[in-house]
């Protein structure tokens, strides 16, 4: 892979080659793609005399997995059965509840058509609330078949929707209190008559969510990582483990400073560069670096595996979610620091602060902080 990649540029804004997995939809996209490539390289899939592509086949099977949402076959099985896939979570009327009672105003956003909405909506809130109180009570906006990300970007047609099997209307203007169908970003600050960070848009797709309400409308964003619990309880796991692992790491920088301030006093004295008018013991010198060598050599050889099984606890064969090796961010971290303003597992986390709460970011530390304090101390 090395030998193949090692030099080549990735651009991640060539789209044609490259996706990107934001969901969990996409995973399952991914999954399929990877199993229907190994059949493809088995030979399943000849056509005539011409072979499929890895391009073609991913376009069948993005377009067949479009037609199950499309069709409403996906959206079918989880109404009928929705506790088979949908995680109760008791705390969660609560938290809105807490944030509409503080007089914040509360908007539902879904891409969803408004019947699969109700359904889920239904199922997930109302056994929560209040006698007497329904999901719709929460919010002081519904728009369905919002049809992110085109939502933050254009200027699409508004319908109110005024029966309960999902008849619609066109309308000119989302009015605070209705049910809505597609219209736009701009609508929603126009009716609600607040704009920019005045509104927090809490979003679980780094695009589509986060990235364009933040690029567009300077909105703030909350970004919702449902897998940040696993990945704290692996960091936990695993603290162990990367401070052995940090400990080996800094010992063979100290052996390799002493090694390389050897070969460099030995190659000022060979060429002429040193004050020094000879080594009292040359040989010597060179048995130290010949042990220093074997010393980091050999904790080499215990810090390569260990690499290797760093992030085990979350995935065996990626590793934690938000690092890249022992001491970078990974992509996705880089992404949630560049277009989330705050970011949590679920949104009843919010209960742990009260609705006035202003979050503020912690202290950031840069690499030449470390070398202020140590001239410090």
């Amino acid at each position: 892979i090395r030998e193949q990649y090692g030099r080549e540029t990735v651009n991640l804004r060539n789209e044609s080659r490259w996706v990107f997995l934001n969901t969990l939809f996409s995973v399952s996209e991914a999954v399929m793609f990877m199993q229907l490539t190994d059949r493809l390289d088995q030979g399943a899939f000849n056509i005539g005399t011409g072979q499929l592509t890895y391009q073609a086949l991913y376009a069948l099977v993005a377009k067949a997995l479009y037609r199950t949402h499309v069709e409403g076959k996906l959206k079918k099985e989880i109404k009928d059965a929705p506790e088979k896939y949908v995680e109760l979570d008791p705390d969660m009327a609560q938290a809105l509840l807490d944030q509409r009672d503080s007089g914040k105003q509360l908007l539902l956003i879904t891409n969803s058509d408004y019947e699969y909405t109700n359904a889920m909506m239904s199922y997930a809130y109302d056994r929560f609330l209040p006698e007497g109180m329904k999901w719709r009570d929460l919010f002081d906006m519904v728009i369905v078949q919002a049809r992110k990300p085109d939502f933050f970007t254009g200027n699409m047609s508004l319908y109110e929707v005024v029966t309960a099997d999902g008849l619609m209307r066109p309308v000119l203007d989302a009015k605070k209190g209705g049910l809505f169908c597609g219209g736009s970003a701009s609508m929603v600050e126009k009716a609600l008559l607040v704009s920019g960070d005045e509104i927090l848009y809490v979003g679980d797709h780094i695009y589509t969510d986060a990235a364009l309400a933040k690029l567009n409308f300077r909105w703030r964003t909350a970004l919702i990582i449902r897998e940040l619990e696993r990945e704290i309880e692996s960091l936990a796991l695993g603290k162990p483990h990367r401070e052995k692992l940090k400990d080996f790491m800094h010992k063979k920088e100290l052996l390799s400073d002493v090694f390389n301030q050897l070969r460099l006093a030995r190659q000022r004295y060979m060429h002429g560069h040193h004050t020094m008018s000879s080594f009292d013991d040359e040989d010597n010198v060179n048995d130290t670096l010949a042990q220093l060598l074997m010393v980091m050599e050999a904790l080499d050889a215990q810090i390569g595996p260990m690499l290797e099984q760093d992030g085990s606890h979350f995935n065996t064969r990626w590793g934690y979610l938000s690092r890249a090796g022992l001491n970078d961010k990974s992509q996705l971290c880089r992404q949630i620091e560049k277009y989330a303003d705050i970011y949590t597992s679920r949104v009843s986390n919010f209960l742990r602060f009260t609705p006035f709460v202003y979050f503020r970011s912690p202290d950031q530390s840069l690499p030449h902080d470390h070398a202020g304090t140590e001239a410090a101390t």
